[in-house]
């Protein structure tokens, strides 16, 4: 089964800067996502979206909520739908006349699965927080503490267990810290020291 969107344009550039407010967000959510493991991850991923795009991009509150939205959705249709992921999401942001950026992003978190590939910054960390986002959460779960106390060097030994998150590709997680321009050893710190906080 191919993912393959097909296109690379998202959106209507006359709808920038136009969002969901933060209720329409979590209906969309709710009302799509109904597996919890899966709403955990999505939430964890927004979190870091809207983390980076403040201590690293400098942005002000609507540049990181649209960063976070990002976040927030880009799983959307993955649990009902996953034979449209994500063309479903992507379309109904369209209809909706969602900002451009945050439809684009969306389509480029997994560029060898969509055929779409990072462009900006919101892209690329998209990309770059999906996949180990996930990994540092499994192992999370299996430390008796949990984030506390996780370091990058345990994180990188999981990473080198190809049996540990199995389902978690490490070649989309090089290819994501290339396109940032970011070291995993910082990408790894950054998560550890912000996902924990997060739950549903």
């Amino acid at each position: 089964m191919s993912l393959h969107l097909g296109r690379t344009e998202f959106g209507n550039k006359d709808n920038l800067g136009n969002v969901f407010t933060q209720e329409e967000a979590m209906q969309l959510f709710n009302d799509w996502v109904l597996n919890p493991k899966l709403k955990l991850h999505m939430k964890q991923v927004a979190h870091m979206m809207r983390c980076w795009s403040a201590e690293k991009e400098f942005l002000d509150e609507a540049g990181q909520w649209k960063w976070e939205v990002a976040g927030l959705l880009h799983d959307a249709d993955w649990d009902q739908w996953p034979e449209q992921h994500c063309k479903k999401i992507i379309e109904y942001l369209e209809e909706k006349n969602i900002d451009p950026e945050i439809i684009r992003a969306i389509a480029s978190h997994g560029p060898i699965h969509f055929g779409v590939f990072p462009e900006t910054s919101m892209d690329k960390m998209l990309f770059a927080f999906d996949e180990l986002s996930g990994l540092i959460h499994a192992y999370s779960l299996m430390r008796p503490g949990g984030y506390e106390g996780m370091d990058v060097k345990g994180v990188k030994k999981r990473l080198k267990d190809k049996a540990f998150a199995a389902n978690v590709s490490r070649e989309d997680i090089d290819d994501a810290c290339t396109r940032a321009n970011i070291s995993l050893e910082e990408l790894v710190e950054f998560i550890i020291t912000r996902q924990g906080v997060v739950t549903l």
